[in-house]
């Protein structure tokens, strides 16, 4: 259930015309976003070690304390913007950005 106002525009926007930018420094990868997700565009993994780099010190801690998990967007292509993802999210991890 969302806790938060769903931004974007409710699974009405055309594929693509919005992307989903991951705070990795805030990113748990609790998978709040792959259970609610309608368009399967989530999935947990394992943070990069490019991403893991640009962390700070004390997101990189964070980050190890959960096994260091984060959302990933594979199917980043069928989003549709509906802001499940963004109202579900327990860490405010995820941005919806207009790209179009």
């Amino acid at each position: 259930m969302a806790k938060r106002p769903r931004p974007g525009e409710n699974c009405n926007a055309a594929p693509g015309a919005y992307t989903i930018v991951v705070d990795r420094a805030r990113c748990e990868g609790k998978a709040d976003c792959v259970r609610v997700c309608p368009y399967n565009v989530f999935e947990i993994g394992t943070i990069s070690d490019d991403d893991f780099a640009r962390l700070g010190f004390f997101a990189k801690l964070k980050s190890r304390a959960h096994g260091k998990k984060t959302a990933l967007t594979p199917r980043l292509s069928a989003c549709q913007a509906c802001g499940l993802c963004v109202a579900a999210c327990p860490e405010d991890a995820l941005t919806l950005v207009k790209t179009q």
